[in-house]
């Protein structure tokens, strides 16, 4: 069963459609140095920082956790919006009730296989649609789309959901991500059109 989220622009007081966004049917894809290649033998999921239980799964040990499905819009930073998004995966919560956050943590970074960071205070984390997904539209999420494992943020422009993702860390002091240190907005909220610091 789909849990639909696409009512949560209404949270931020504004249109579902968020100032200086056009819409899309298509699924364009950025990053910030091309696709990495990933061996499903060798690759692991990490939890570390201030957490009661780190942890290193293997993708099958990942896929094992409890998942969901939700249908998402999603917002990039460059000026599109494509709606009804069908995500498969790991609610933030359940990853974070998995490890046992502690209460001095935060702040949150997440890492990716090609380098990437990207930060995010803990409590707007803390959110069930805030997800690490292997699953878009009943198939598996393409590798240029962030494949195996990424964050969607519907709550945030899609830089904060860091595609490839291998690891979060739980900090307890904020600390700044890769678009982050070069002048994109550390908060995101694209109903506030909040692109650049």
């Amino acid at each position: 069963m789909t849990k639909d989220v696409t009512h949560l622009y209404e949270e931020f007081g504004g249109d579902r459609l968020p100032p200086g966004q056009r819409e899309t049917q298509r699924f364009p894809v950025l990053s910030k140095s091309g696709t990495p290649s990933w061996d499903p033998e060798t690759w692991s999921f990490e939890v570390w920082g201030a957490v009661e239980n780190q942890l290193d799964l293997s993708f099958d040990e990942f896929r094992d956790l409890p998942s969901e499905t939700q249908r998402q819009d999603f917002h990039c930073v460059t000026g599109w919006s494509k709606f009804d998004c069908e995500f498969e995966g790991v609610t933030f919560p359940a990853l974070a009730e998995e490890a046992g956050v502690t209460d001095e943590a935060v702040h949150v970074m997440f890492h990716a296989l090609d380098g990437y960071t990207t930060n995010l205070p803990l409590d707007a984390c803390m959110r069930d649609e805030v997800m690490f997904v292997w699953g878009y539209d009943d198939e598996d999420l393409p590798a240029d789309h962030g494949g195996p494992l990424r964050v969607v943020t519907p709550h945030k422009y899609a830089y904060k959901g860091a595609k490839w993702v291998t690891g979060v860390e739980f900090l307890t002091e904020p600390e700044r991500g890769y678009w982050e240190k070069r002048g994109y907005s550390n908060t995101a909220n694209p109903w506030n059109e909040e692109r650049y610091s």
